[in-house]
């Protein structure tokens, strides 16, 4: 079983029922595709642009906006795994669905499907480390059946 947290602090996109069921959906998919199985928790954040950089700088030392950021816990509680928390800035979800041209539900989901991989440890440092989580993506993306 997973449960997902949900914290909206921002009023730049609706995030609907629907929208947080596809998180959802997404986030099972990954567990999924990892053979993963068991009790799981993990949180979702929605934030404006100012906040997530105000994170991206306090914990990662980079003065600059960013898309999606990923603080993995990997602790347990009562049976329950906590992977962590995922942040993602609803204006770069618009802004990259619009320079992607891609839906903005495609763009939310391929961003919490990149956050949960670094939770589960992956990363993208190494050219290598980069196309093993885009292979992944890719192939979650695609069992999801979300292309545009």
């Amino acid at each position: 079983m997973i449960n997902v947290l949900f914290d909206n602090r921002q009023d730049v996109l609706e995030i609907t029922e629907d929208g947080e069921n596809a998180i959802k959906v997404a986030v099972e998919a990954v567990l999924s595709e990892e053979d993963l199985q068991g009790d799981f928790e993990v949180s979702v954040s929605f934030v404006t642009n100012e906040e997530i950089k105000e994170l991206n700088k306090e914990y990662r030392n980079v003065d600059s906006e960013t898309d999606v950021l990923s603080f993995p816990m990997d602790d347990e509680f009562d049976g329950v795994v906590i992977l962590g928390d995922i942040v993602l800035s609803t204006q770069k979800i618009i802004e990259q669905a619009n320079d992607y041209n891609h839906s903005l539900e495609r763009e939310m989901i391929y961003l919490t499907v990149h956050s949960m991989l670094h939770l589960l440890g992956y990363d993208h440092m190494s050219s290598d480390e980069k196309n093993e989580m885009r292979t992944k993506e890719k192939e979650i993306m695609k069992n999801l059946k979300i292309f545009k």
